[in-house]
């Protein structure tokens, strides 16, 4: 139904360690800027609110059941009539902190709520951040996406079940450093060919201790093409998306298909 042609706009920003009151005001500034787009939909990347991430006073510093990302996106996305996917922030949920993504429709609604399923051991993610257990699917402008979040890219198994239930458009807020640009770049454009969707992958960028983050955030279309390509420092780009293409690649090659679910061992 409707038009479809939808504009997208990658907001790739830098959050400071462990801050999120300047976050949440950053985060703020480059919603007034985006929205000076005209998207119908603007993206985030993950762990806005404190960075990635701060381990002495994590739980302290987290939203509180997602209130204070609901108070600044939800109301932005209510008041300008535009879908956020709000990248991801560390949240407390009955005394854990979870690494939530956040979704809001045109009305300001949260459609989708989705709590990273796979921590990012090599950094302890997993000793400071308890794991979702729930592969989403939602819709906006009755588009059907889904959402994960950074390391979960890595696990393609996930990305096959969401898929399978009808994905359009895949969400991947990230925190992913720029000596790790090639599998960036690689994984993301991977998961659009096999599954035969748009991928709109935001990462954040700047530094958290030692680490640099790489941005290079990217809008790839279901054939792999780069239709985004940003570069690694704060920046803002907006591109477009067409999901009339999809029927017709898979019309060409049907990979949905031509699976064999039942040979496959997982």
């Amino acid at each position: 139904g409707g038009n479809m042609k939808k504009r997208i706009t990658l907001v790739q920003m830098a959050s400071e360690l462990g801050n999120p009151e300047k976050n949440y005001t950053i985060a703020g500034h480059l919603l007034e800027k985006a929205i000076a787009e005209n998207p119908d939909i603007i993206v985030f990347p993950e762990t806005l609110n404190v960075g990635f991430f701060p381990k002495n006073n994590l739980l302290a510093i987290a939203d509180d059941n997602g209130q204070q990302t609901k108070a600044v996106f939800g109301q932005f996305a209510h008041k300008h009539h535009v879908n956020i996917v709000a990248g991801s922030v560390a949240n407390k949920k009955n005394g854990k902190v979870y690494n939530t993504a956040f979704v809001f429709d045109r009305q300001g609604n949260c459609v989708c709520e989705y709590d990273k399923i796979h921590g990012f051991s090599p950094a302890g993610e997993h000793d400071f951040f308890a794991a979702g257990t729930n592969v989403v699917n939602f819709i906006l402008d009755e588009i059907a996406c889904s959402l994960v979040i950074c390391y979960d890219i890595r696990f393609p198994e996930i990305i096959r079940t969401a898929a399978l239930q009808g994905v359009d458009v895949l969400f991947v807020p990230a925190q992913w450093p720029l000596a790790r640009k090639q599998h960036w770049v690689t994984l993301t454009t991977a998961r659009a060919i096999e599954n035969q969707m748009y991928v709109c992958a935001v990462n954040g960028c700047g530094w958290a201790g030692e680490t640099r983050y790489g941005g290079n955030s990217v809008l790839i279309s279901p054939w792999g093409e780069e239709i985004i390509h940003l570069g690694a420092e704060e920046t803002i780009g907006t591109g477009e998306i067409d999901l009339s293409v999809i029927r017709d690649i898979r019309n060409s090659i049907n990979v949905f298909r031509d699976r064999k679910p039942a040979l496959y061992k997982l």
